[in-house]
């Protein structure tokens, strides 16, 4: 069933509180009408329309589970179905409207204090990003308004890090560039010249943030029997150690990574964390260090990257090769990346794997109804597997609450 809410009928409720004046009632008002004037109404499609709990998803996610198992615990499902790829604050207002008990939302959305706000308003204590970094998410404001935060990790390691495996070869190889040669028709034969790459086998791969995702990216290139690539491995986090390649390391008389041993690697695969310590983390200084001829791939934030430096690198460095899924003002690229013939680029797609995709779904679908039903919080958010069982109930739990311990929840001793 579609929908269409009109901000007129479906704008925020603005309560009166204790000892309002009148004065304060006509500026809610005002505050009122000026949502419902900013934007067309909203389309929606509806399931489950007499559920007691309403639970809006600003965007329609893959697969039926994450729907199913909110309709079964009594919920109202309205998924936004705006042809729009980047909903709005107004818009987001709008789907909330008068009653909402939790929203399921995107990374591209900036949920801070006027959402939140509207969502408090609204009786909602629920806000799940499909996703598992929150950079968008203003944490202390939803902290404010004692709306619980959810995010997605535990289900997109390894196919984060088979992207960009991917990348890695693809840059490597000039698989986009040969790809465009081809299909443009200048074909006429082979060349000894003709893409020639770099070889992998037998180079060195630096992994900067060895988390989850860049241990399972150096697993790949390091151990898979097909897939035996690098022949050195070296990992640095300056967040953590994985013990195991901490051991590898050791037994290979092999020291952290950091960048004065920049030079001496063939390929850098970027996996932190983003904060203040890895915004531009690589820059003209660092890309200066790095061999003329090395691989950059960045399938982490956007912004760890100094984008402008890097495509002036790639400029003067055209053996110099990057693959990647993220940009540092999404969805746009800085001025002239796109003409590198050099960079293979993609659009965000690391987790874009059926089963990741939909297991996302579902687990920011269970965190806004754990919420909602008083269940207690996961306690480890990234051992997942038992709600992603498509053959059993899923756990009475929120999957990942990022401001659990800020609101005093309870946690899971399942």
């Amino acid at each position: 069933m579609f929908l269409f809410l009109d901000r007129s009928s479906f704008s925020p409720l603005l309560p009166a509180r204790e000892g309002s004046t009148g004065k304060r009632n006509e500026q809610e008002k005002r505050e009122r009408s000026k949502v419902a004037s900013m934007a067309k109404p909203i389309s929606i499609e509806v399931y489950n329309p007499n559920g007691k709990y309403r639970v809006v998803s600003t965007k329609s996610m893959p697969g039926t589970r994450w729907i199913n198992l909110l309709i079964e615990q009594d919920c109202r499902v309205e998924i936004c179905t705006q042809k729009k790829t980047i909903l709005s604050v107004e818009d987001i207002i709008a789907l909330i409207g008068d009653k909402c008990d939790g929203v399921i939302g995107q990374l591209t959305e900036d949920w801070g204090e006027t959402l939140f706000a509207a969502l408090s308003r609204a009786g909602g204590k629920a806000f799940s990003n499909m996703a598992v970094g929150y950079n968008n998410v203003d944490v202390n404001a939803a902290n404010k308004h004692g709306v619980a935060v959810g995010n997605t990790p535990g289900v997109l390691t390894e196919t984060t890090a088979e992207l960009a495996a991917s990348l890695s070869l693809a840059a490597a190889r000039r698989i986009v560039e040969a790809d465009q040669f081809m299909r443009a028709g200048l074909y006429d034969g082979w060349l000894p010249h003709l893409f020639v790459g770099n070889l992998l086998k037998g180079q060195t791969v630096g992994v900067i943030g060895a988390g989850r995702i860049g241990s399972a990216y150096a697993r790949m290139m390091l151990l898979k029997k097909t897939f035996e690539i690098a022949d050195h491995m070296l990992i640095y986090s300056p967040f953590f150690f994985i013990t195991a390649y901490g051991a590898f390391l050791k037994a290979n008389g092999e020291q952290p990574v950091t960048w004065r041993r920049a030079a001496s690697m063939d390929e850098i695969s970027l996996h932190p964390i983003l904060d203040k310590t890895t915004y531009h983390l690589i820059n003209k200084e660092s890309l200066a260090t790095m061999k003329k001829e090395a691989i950059l791939i960045n399938c982490s934030r956007g912004p760890v990257v100094d984008e402008v430096a890097l495509v002036e690198h790639l400029k003067q460095n055209p053996m110099f090769r990057v693959g990647l899924d993220v940009f540092e003002d999404e969805p746009y690229m800085k001025p002239g990346l796109a003409d590198m013939k050099n960079a293979v680029v993609v659009p965000h797609i690391a987790s874009a794997s059926k089963w990741t995709r939909e297991g996302m779904a579902t687990l920011a679908a269970l965190n806004v109804l754990g919420k909602i039903k008083g269940y207690p919080v996961w306690g480890d958010p990234n051992r997942v597997e038992p709600f992603l069982n498509e053959n059993a109930p899923p756990p009475a739990a929120s999957p990942s609450i990022v401001n659990a311990k800020a609101l005093g929840l309870p946690v899971s001793k399942l």
